[in-house]
């Protein structure tokens, strides 16, 4: 029996020690994953960014504003992903923005705001009251704006401060330009054969659009890429359709890519141009995150293939003097009522509707009632705004212009500056000047040159910096996993 008690207590003590090991195993691998899990929801961080951090409730931000907006989100939930990437990237840039010493005061940020206030002709009061009605507070407004205008300020510093282009690249970038256009779409170089390795030259207009943008501004996006679309299939040079588009929204982009092997061109445009042969545009738009897309193939040849001879009766390439470029310019004149307190979009409309009907069963002359009515600096000219060359105008009012006829007049017609009312006077051919073309060549060759620094100088950020990926996939509400 003694024997007995001795064995069961010696089994009793040795089953303690053995859950005792067991305990302090479980109670060890509790107290890792808690550690963890008080990492990962220390205030709902999603992850460590150098010596900063992402929070989950910055990504949910994100996604309500977006939805507050309009916008249409993947289920998948590559959605979160794909903030945290972009909300790193922000990260990282103002780090490295604030040991470069790049800041903006607090005087700068208010001047910064009332100009924008002003474009859209309010008050700083009224602005304010404006972001707070929209479900933010105006300090957070403010900090966001702040954080945008150093990252922009910084990225100049960085790239476009740093962007060289030479008189010989214009040139040739013209030259190169003034061949495409004199082929008359044709390929201009031998395509490989099937199956072996190629290049293609493409180039692009783009017309971006925040990801963030509500449907009104996604569909005018949407609207301008296919009008440039039907004008990019007409008889028209690429260079100067995106030079002159560039011009009426500096917002619109003009890229030539040069050529490039499929895998070195994005996805989407390779998908799009894939069956497009040399001097031909996309069949569609292409959409992207950041924006919609016009794409002409300007070539595709062997990969490794020495450029294509020059044709006969082409300008010469280390030109320096290349030809005007024919252009329809316009005679115009206009009644402006502007925006204003007081006036709404139907009083304005029925206002200048009426003015149009007047001129129509001529009971009014159309200069008098501008000298009259219209709140434009042209009025006491009776409207006239002189000869117009493409892109002198701002969009609406140009498109508006263009569908007329000589003694046509508009209906009205809604800009960034108020109601107008058009009638066209005449027309006549003009010139693209050589000193047009070589800032359109410029500006050309500087985005294609920006958009390839760019990608660089975000990949070498990314690159250099520590980041620990927490938790992306949950809400900042969930439970820690």
């Amino acid at each position: 029996m003694n024997r007995f008690k001795q064995i069961s207590i010696s089994a009793i003590f040795l089953g303690l020690g053995l859950f005792a090991n067991v305990s302090f195993a479980q109670d060890s691998a509790k107290t890792t994953t808690a550690a963890e899990n008080k990492i990962r929801n220390i205030d709902g961080v999603a992850a460590v960014v150098n010596t900063g951090y992402v929070t989950r409730k910055e990504i949910d931000d994100r996604i309500a504003a977006l939805k507050k907006q309009g916008v249409k989100l993947p289920e998948d939930g590559t959605v979160r992903q794909a903030i945290l990437d972009r909300i790193i990237l922000e990260k990282i840039q103002l780090q490295n923005a604030e040991l470069e010493g790049v800041r903006v005061t607090n005087k700068e940020l208010d001047k910064i705001i009332g100009d924008i206030a002003a474009k859209n002709k309010l008050s700083y009061a009224e602005f304010k009251a404006r972001v707070i009605a929209s479900g933010s507070t105006f300090e957070r407004y403010r900090e966001m704006l702040r954080d945008d205008v150093i990252v922009t300020r910084y990225r100049e510093r960085e790239i476009e401060g740093k962007l060289k282009i030479s008189d010989a690249e214009i040139d040739n970038f013209i030259a190169e330009r003034t061949r495409a256009m004199t082929s008359g779409g044709a390929q201009r170089s031998t395509p490989a054969a099937k199956g072996e390795p190629e290049e293609i030259d493409v180039a692009q207009i783009f017309i971006p659009v925040d990801a963030s943008a509500g449907a009104g501004a996604q569909a005018e996006a949407k609207k301008k890429a296919d009008a440039l679309l039907r004008d990019a299939r007409g008889d028209v040079d690429f260079l100067q359709l995106g030079a002159i588009a560039a011009k009426e929204n500096p917002k619109i982009k003009f890229q030539d890519l040069g050529y490039r092997t499929p895998d070195r061109l994005p996805q989407l445009f390779y998908e799009a141009i894939r069956n497009t042969g040399g001097g031909q545009v996309a069949s569609t738009v292409v959409k992207s995150p950041a924006g919609y897309h016009v794409l002409k193939v300007l070539d595709r040849r062997a990969a490794g293939a020495s450029p294509a001879p020059q044709q006969a009766g082409a300008p010469d390439a280390g030109s320096t003097t290349p030809q005007n470029i024919p252009i329809t310019q316009t005679l115009s004149r206009h009644i402006l009522l502007r925006s204003r307190a007081g006036l709404s979009d139907q009083d304005a409309e029925r206002r200048l509707q009426g003015y149009r009907d007047q001129v129509r069963v001529k009971t009014a002359d159309f200069a008098e009632l501008a000298k009259k009515y219209s709140e434009d600096g042209s009025a006491p000219n009776g409207g006239d705004l002189g000869w117009m060359s493409p892109g002198d105008l701002v969009p609406e009012f140009e498109q508006a212009m263009n569908r007329l006829q000589i003694g046509e007049v508009s209906n009205p017609v809604k800009t960034e500056f108020g109601w107008h009312l058009i009638q066209v006077l005449d027309r006549r051919e003009g010139q693209l000047t050589v000193e047009k073309q070589r800032q359109f060549a410029r500006a050309a060759i500087r985005e294609r040159k920006f958009e390839q620094a760019y990608q660089e100088w975000m990949r070498e950020l990314r690159d250099n910096a520590t980041v620990k990926i927490l938790n992306v996939d949950d809400a900042a509400s969930s439970a820690p996993r």
